[in-house]
C-alpha cells in the first residue's frame, strides 16, 4: 500500500486548500511572548517556565522589551492542530516548523 495522502480542504469560495499542521517548535529560540499561544484556537500551545539555571541573567540583547525570557512555548496538544500557521504567523523569532500532513490513524 502507498502512503496515505495529505488532508486537503476547499475554502468556502471552492479553492482548494492543504493544511499545514505544526509538526515542531524550537523550545530554545522561543522568547516566551506568548503570542502564538494567544492566536491559537485549538489550544495546542501551553507556556512552561524556564529552570533559573536556563535562564542567561547577563543578556543584554534584549530587543523586545514586552517579551519574557523567563518562559517558553511548548507542544503540549499538536494533534489538535487545524493547520492554520497563524502561530507562525505572529512569532517574532520563527519558532515553528509546519508540514502537510495525512489524517493520523
Amino acid at each position: 500500500m502507498g502512503a496515505e495522502p495529505n488532508i486537503t480542504g476547499v475554502t468556502r469560495g471552492g479553492t482548494p486548500w492543504i493544511p499545514q499542521f505544526v509538526t515542531e517548535l524550537n523550545e530554545e529560540k522561543c522568547i516566551g511572548c506568548g503570542r502564538c499561544y494567544k492566536v491559537c484556537p485549538r489550544d495546542v500551545l501551553t507556556i512552561v517556565q524556564r529552570a533559573i539555571d536556563d535562564v542567561d541573567l547577563d543578556d543584554d540583547d534584549d530587543d523586545d522589551d514586552d517579551d519574557s525570557d523567563n518562559s517558553f512555548m511548548t507542544l503540549s496538544n499538536a494533534m489538535d492542530c487545524i493547520g492554520c500557521e497563524a502561530c507562525s504567523r505572529v512569532c517574532p523569532k520563527a519558532c515553528f516548523t509546519h508540514s502537510a500532513l495525512p489524517l493520523a490513524a
